[in-house]
């Protein structure tokens, strides 16, 4: 009720405005309007979906309705905003009021220095400048992160959109870092160099110039880490053969070829490779997979103390580290599957079924176009598990699927091993067609491991009703 309250008034407030300068259209050009000083104390934001609708600020984001409080605003011809000769209506201005919204071509981090954050009203007769309103593009937003798991010393790059000028990082247990800082011109990433001692996992939050970022809080996260071929979780394997698909930890486990992270999974393992690699057409070219077997990690309902049962599907995810060190495109694709109830046949097979607990990682095809994959050092792969089959099925038909589904699955499959293929069969993905071709090159994965991935935008107002 208080916001039609609120709106009925402010119309009755606007058309009686209206009024005024229809009757009077001429007073608003004459010379003692023109030629009165201006003065602006205070700046509202006008939103009448808000719990508050005509709040004072110090800050307003580009698409926002603004209103200038003061005096000698009546007459007021020009309104530049960091720069920008803004339009606004004169049937909205009286001597102490006048509303004006923030165009969205209003240049912000490319303002001139000088007329940065500042509005300037135009007389004939007088101007104001003022100073104490601080202009913002749209709230920051995060899309991912390079690198989640990085070790010290090397480089993270956070992306997302309006992340310009950003200044200030708190890591997960409040470490903050402490320089080498950088952030694209178009707010489109930044970067930093990862510090020391930072042993817990969660958010980074990040201020810059449009406000407070925070990223999911998937960050150093590692408690419900699945397998790390280092002795965390236990690789299973069965019916080893130099000429088979299956991957043991005595054959096929290779060492970090950056020399930092220990032992790592070469995904089509040397021994396949150094035989001429995968032949065009070959389904489960590779295979590995967890034990299954009731060790301490098996049980996937131990992750819901980080993770709650109740969390939607697109809110929880499968992640792992990835290093390609030359440019993969043209053929292969990867299947994981939840449990080893698949034939790891890929995309298109039976196993591509609508009811059937996969997803499919094809990296070098980005929005329907082929663009060669490659990694300068390790990067993360987030795949929700709102992209496994089953559940994007469920979300498509409007059913609920939470992460305790996910965990009830798995540990009820009759094997319930979780596994990562490599296929190297035709397919066709995001509307590309891709007809095999040999596979022979190296692809590096480590750290399969479960985490939060809700995307959070952050409020300009805490106070606000939910």
């Amino acid at each position: 009720m208080k916001y039609l309250k609120y709106t009925r008034l402010l119309c009755m407030a606007l058309l009686a405005m209206g009024f005024t300068a229809c009757n009077d259209e001429d007073a608003y050009f004459e010379e003692d309007a023109q030629n009165s000083p201006i003065v602006v104390n205070k700046v509202y934001l006008q939103d009448v979906e808000s719990s508050v609708p005509d709040r004072e600020v110090t800050f307003a984001r580009l698409g926002q309705v603004i209103r200038l409080s003061g005096s000698g605003l009546y007459g007021v011809r020009k309104v530049y905003i960091n720069g920008y000769d803004t339009y606004f209506n004169r049937a909205l201005v009286s001597d102490q009021s006048l509303l004006v919204q923030l165009n969205k071509e209003t240049p912000v981090a490319e303002a001139e220095e000088e007329v940065r954050n500042t509005i300037r009203l135009v007389k004939d007769g007088s101007e104001f400048v003022y100073k104490d309103l601080v202009v913002r593009a749209a709230s920051p937003q995060i899309s991912h992160i390079s690198n989640t798991l990085p070790l010290e010393g090397e480089k993270v790059i956070v992306y997302g959109a309006n992340l310009q000028e950003t200044l200030k990082l708190i890591l997960p247990g409040g470490v903050e870092v402490p320089a080498g800082i950088e952030s694209d011109e178009d707010g489109e990433w930044y970067s930093f160099t990862m510090p020391g001692g930072v042993s817990q996992g969660g958010s980074i939050t990040s201020e810059g110039a449009n406000g407070t970022a925070v990223t999911p809080a998937y960050f150093n996260e590692k408690s419900c880490m699945i397998l790390d071929f280092d002795g965390t979780g236990v690789q299973g394997f069965w019916s080893w053969d130099a000429g088979k698909s299956m991957c043991d930890d005595e054959h096929d486990v290779a060492d970090d070829p950056l020399g930092k992270r220990g032992k790592c999974a070469l995904l089509v393992p040397q021994r396949m490779l150094d035989a001429g690699g995968a032949v065009s057409g070959k389904p489960r070219v590779s295979e590995w997979w967890t034990a299954g077997n009731d060790e301490p990690t098996d049980d996937w309902n131990r992750m819901t103390g980080l993770i709650p049962a109740e969390t939607p599907v697109n809110e929880v995810a499968f992640q792992f580290d990835i290093y390609v060190p030359q440019p993969w495109s043209g053929t292969g694709h990867i299947q994981i599957s939840l449990m080893n109830n698949f034939n790891i046949s890929g995309i298109g097979s039976d196993d591509d079924g609508t009811n059937n607990a996969v997803a499919f990682c094809v990296p070098w095809i980005k929005e329907g176009v082929v663009v060669p994959f490659y990694t300068e050092g390790w990067q993360t792969v987030t795949i929700p598990f709102s992209q496994f089959n089953k559940y994007a099925t469920l979300l498509e038909n409007e059913e609920e699927a939470t992460f305790q589904m996910v965990i009830d699955d798995r540990n009820g499959a009759s094997y319930r091993n979780f596994g990562m293929g490599f296929v190297n069969t035709n397919f066709t993905f995001g509307g590309v067609t891709v007809e095999s071709t040999l596979f022979n090159q190296k692809i590096y994965v480590d750290n399969w491991r479960v985490v939060p991935c809700k995307k959070t935008i952050v409020s300009d107002f805490p106070d606000e009703e939910e």
